[in-house]
């Protein structure tokens, strides 16, 4: 089977399920595994050559709408009469059940099974420790610092949030991504901040960006030094790895109340 992915988070849900020896060609932003580093690029996820990929006959393509603007590459696909799956998830329950459709698509149901069961195991026991945590810690998480972009309550950190002893300041707005200013961040007063850059790097996101900003020592998580610059790949993308940035976030805010965080995936044993 010829499977193709134009975006990173489909790319690693494959991985999970076995599949990325399937690969054909991948978006240029898929980094993981490190195997899909040799396939063909067929350009950056918004804009994805469509005549490269058609040109690689794939079985499958697995699209997605978790960014917007995605929109044009499921309107050429359906146009060139391409085989594609498309992909949408806002919960860590969505992405279980996503592992479940793509088992269906690629003959591998009992698999797809295994892994959904196994993260969904997961999801339990977390649930289960949040509710020993006495203090849960308010979170900041930046999803991008100008103009600054933060998830809503539709969105998968809010929950890992929850999961991991915590709670978003922004879960009360009903959306996926909330566009927002420092001055209302600073009136939430949260007690850690996350830094979670999309597309960048850890070396290049560095606290006294946050520090530096106008009333940020009024901030509690910027007086207690709870800025974290965590790996966007963990946080960011819709994929079953977001079990390891669970894993870590949870360890990293209540060590005594979760299993230590040991950077290895659940899912991949």
């Amino acid at each position: 089977m010829r499977l193709v992915s134009i975006c990173p988070s489909n790319t690693e849900l494959l991985h999970y399920l076995g599949l990325t020896s399937k690969l054909v060609g991948v978006d240029d932003f898929s980094d993981w595994p490190k195997e899909v580093l040799d396939l063909p690029k067929l350009g950056p996820d918004l804009t994805i050559n469509m005549d490269k990929l058609e040109a690689l006959e794939p079985d499958l393509v697995l699209a997605s709408l978790s960014v917007p603007g995605m929109e044009k590459n499921i309107e050429e696909l359906e146009k060139r009469s391409i085989p594609h799956v498309v992909l949408n998830p806002q919960s860590l329950e969505d992405i279980a059940g996503d592992l479940l459709t793509v088992g269906e698509y690629t003959n591998l149901s009992s698999k797809a099974n295994e892994v959904a069961s196994s993260m969904m195991e997961i999801i339990h026991t977390y649930r289960q420790c949040a509710t020993t945590c006495e203090n849960k810690p308010s979170l900041y998480w930046e999803w991008w610092p100008k103009p600054i972009f933060t998830p809503g309550k539709i969105n998968w950190l809010t929950e890992i949030s929850d999961l991991a002893g915590a709670v978003n300041i922004f879960s009360d707005k009903e959306v996926a991504s909330y566009q927002t200013e420092w001055a209302e961040v600073v009136e939430k007063n949260p007690d850690a901040i996350c830094m979670i850059w999309v597309g960048v790097k850890e070396s290049k996101m560095n606290p006294k960006h946050v520090m530096k900003r106008e009333n940020a020592e009024n901030v509690h998580a910027v007086r207690n030094s709870q800025i974290h610059v965590l790996e966007e790949s963990l946080y960011c993308r819709p994929s079953p790895r977001l079990i390891l940035g669970l894993q870590k976030l949870a360890a990293l805010l209540h060590p005594s109340s979760y299993p230590a965080y040991k950077g290895e995936d659940p899912l991949l044993k």
